[in-house]
């Protein structure tokens, strides 16, 4: 087992949750562009190679979802987010405890008009604050993401074009051989003859020179 997995299954309920709700809308999301739209991005691509077209377009899904949840474990790792959502998790579980046996609250919130204060309400106003400013952290990570793969995208077709502009220049290449080929076997053999040795004529002097 990997330690990803291990920090994942050794984390609270809540953390455990969180993680794998992110993982699979992270997978949803690099697999929610279906094939038929990248066959329409790439008509050519698709109906000269449909096989490598499917591997390219399979790869690039595999590459942004292992790419964001790479970018979002940073990102955990950087504000320690299992911890504090540990932490998170744990606090509501003591303030329902609470709650459920008529204890008191803790002094830092049992104080003038908090004393009645709901634990839910001393927990999101703690919470909230920092989860806010994660949440912004996360959504600045997607719209780099989201450029990124935009960048992914131009490059393809960049690469598409290009390919596309070396057929033509070898299909062009190969009509002029045929061409040449056809008309050389149409020759009548004595104009080939007079033509060779008006050539050796002409080029005999400059080469004595």
């Amino acid at each position: 087992m990997s330690s990803r997995s291990h920090a994942h299954a050794s984390g609270s309920r809540r953390w455990n949750y969180f993680h794998s709700a992110l993982d699979l809308a992270v997978q949803r999301s690099a697999h929610k562009w279906k094939f038929e739209d990248f066959a329409e991005c790439f008509p050519k691509y698709v109906s000269e190679d449909k096989e490598g077209a499917m591997q390219t377009f399979n790869q690039v899904a595999d590459y942004v979802e292992a790419a964001t949840k790479r970018d979002f474990e940073n990102v955990f790792k950087e504000y320690d987010l299992q911890t504090n959502i540990d932490i998170l998790d744990k606090i509501v579980a003591d303030a329902k405890t609470r709650k459920a046996s008529g204890g008191p609250l803790p002094p830092n919130v049992c104080t003038g008009t908090n004393a009645n204060l709901h634990p839910r309400s001393a927990v999101c106003g703690r919470t909230i604050p920092i989860l806010e400013a994660q949440a912004e952290r996360l959504r600045e990570s997607l719209a780099e993401l989201e450029a990124e793969n935009i960048a992914l995208v131009s490059e393809l077709e960049d690469k598409a074009g290009e390919m596309k502009t070396l057929r033509t220049r070898a299909v062009r290449m190969l009509d002029g051989f045929d061409q040449t080929h056809e008309t050389w076997n149409n020759m009548p053999m004595d104009e080939i003859q007079a033509w060779t040795a008006q050539l050796a004529e002409t080029t005999t002097p400059t080469l004595r020179s």
